[in-house]
């Protein structure tokens, strides 16, 4: 099976229905399953203002393609499960907690390459910039953020961000947000403070003295 990119994915979908399957609303979980495939998501996170549904049955589809995990977060017992009943025999592949996930996303879940939010949520700022500052620290693959209900809530703001508008179900945002990887090794992101490593060969032995300084650039060899 050849393995999609997340944007191929997302355009294959646009482009099936582009091409005549207009007879119904484009699913939102269906989209969500091709986004989440198409990236190989391992961990998929998803916030919601009410029980698990749609978003979440999406991410299950996903992870049954991926290996991955799906996290639910919910604010308390009621809504977990109200989740449950909802997704029925689906709710055995999701791991269900309890709390909040500007909070989770920092810690527990820090590494999640896929973050759905529901933009019906009051913290649903808070919980994008939760997502943005993880993706900050020293994190080696790019985070996808989905948010869902665009058209009932204003968004986040794009931030300079690579963010696409999808007229999908009530409107969902994609964010890409880019990885930023520490070269140097310090936790303060690396701008600007690449490793470079020196060659200086002695001409006369032959011998090889290996430096290492700060730099933008790559590997230079220099003769004494």
């Amino acid at each position: 099976m050849a393995c999609w990119s997340a944007e191929n994915a997302t355009k294959a979908y646009l482009r099936t229905i582009q091409m005549g399957n207009n007879d119904k609303e484009p699913n939102v979980a269906e989209f969500i399953s091709a986004l989440s495939a198409g990236k190989n998501a391992q961990m998929m996170v998803v916030a919601g203002a009410t029980a698990a549904g749609s978003p979440t049955l999406g991410l299950v589809a996903a992870a049954h393609q991926t290996g991955g995990r799906v996290i639910c977060i919910v604010r308390g017992e009621e809504e977990l499960y109200t989740s449950m009943d909802t997704l029925g025999c689906n709710a055995s592949r999701v791991e269900f907690v309890v709390g909040e996930p500007q909070i989770l996303l920092l810690s527990e879940y820090k590494n999640a390459d896929l973050v759905v939010i529901d933009c019906n949520l009051e913290n649903r700022e808070e919980i994008f910039k939760a997502v943005q500052l993880s993706a900050g620290r020293n994190k080696l693959t790019n985070t996808t953020v989905l948010g869902y209900n665009v058209f009932c809530k204003d968004s986040w703001q794009r931030g300079g961000s690579k963010t696409q508008f999808l007229p999908i179900g009530n409107g969902l945002l994609m964010t890409t947000i880019a990885a930023k990887v520490d070269f140097s090794g310090s936790q303060n992101g690396g701008l600007g403070k690449r490793s470079r490593w020196i060659v200086k060969v002695d001409k006369c032995t032959g011998e090889e003295h290996v430096f290492r300084v700060r730099s933008s650039h790559g590997c230079a060899i220099i003769k004494a």
